[in-house]
């Protein structure tokens, strides 16, 4: 696993507009050597906001989109279309832009399966069951090859994160289970953020990707964004858990990055 660099911009503005110049420049240096490409999205005000800068950049128009699939980190167990998915947030911001006129294809867009969704059949009605599906549908994308025990997930080229005031990552919470879990995900149950059932890749499937971001704003998060850094125990604070097999970066704002 990397050792985490930080990268520290002025405000939260403008480490969207640097994030998504970043993922940018990612995706066109992974596409000069290999494709298809595989990034994972995450939500919360500066994911997004990440996602809308990569919309109105001009650089957008310069990746192969039709060689992109895009996942999700974690997902809030809400109906399709809910306001507060994940998803919902992220193709508002620039999915739904990128298949409708810069040539990425739907089924390329892979998202958690929300309550009440039909996958093979079978209706959603749990976390497990979505995450369990979610599985499935990374497993179809995993080389055909891997490590004995290591989960069957794409070889992800980047993977964002970002940080609660608490320190969590995806839905992986201080002192809950779900840190623990084997495989690739696992449904969560009792989140201390609303609404209490989410889907997440469990760290297994995070540390599997050749680059880990941790995107964070805020004074608020500048204790455990130190005490990530400072290597802190995973069951306290679990963003020191978020590791990229080639590269961890953690991308701050002057606030977040601030001495606690």
């Amino acid at each position: 696993m990397s050792a985490p660099l930080v990268v520290v911009h002025p405000d939260p503005d403008v480490l969207a507009e640097a994030a998504a110049a970043r993922l940018l420049t990612r995706l066109l240096d992974v596409q000069s050597v290999r494709t298809p490409v595989h990034a994972v999205l995450t939500g919360g005000t500066v994911g997004i906001k990440t996602l809308e800068a990569v919309s109105a950049s001009p650089l957008r128009s310069a990746v192969d989109w039709s060689g992109v699939h895009l996942w999700w980190g974690d997902e809030r167990f809400l109906p399709d279309g809910d306001p507060d998915r994940n998803e919902t947030q992220a193709r508002t911001a620039l999915v739904d832009a990128l298949v409708a006129d810069s040539g990425l294809p739907a089924g390329h867009v892979h998202a958690m399966p929300p309550r009440g969704a039909v996958v093979d059949g079978s209706t959603i009605g749990t976390p497990e069951e979505s995450a369990a599906a979610y599985a499935a549908e990374l497993a179809r994308f995993a080389p055909a090859t891997g490590e004995d025990g290591a989960p069957a997930v794409p070889e992800f080229d980047v993977l964002l994160l970002g940080m609660g005031p608490d320190g969590h990552v995806a839905s992986l919470f201080p002192g809950h289970e779900g840190l623990t879990a084997r495989g690739a995900t696992v449904g969560v149950h009792g989140s201390p953020k609303p609404p209490p059932e989410r889907v997440s890749l469990t760290f297994d499937a995070v540390r599997r990707a050749r680059e880990v971001w941790v995107v964070a704003a805020g004074a608020e998060k500048a204790a455990q964004a130190a005490a990530a850094l400072a290597g802190g125990a995973v069951t306290d604070v679990p963003a020191a858990g978020a590791r990229g097999t080639e590269r961890t970066l953690w991308l701050l704002d002057a606030a977040a990055a601030a001495p606690a």
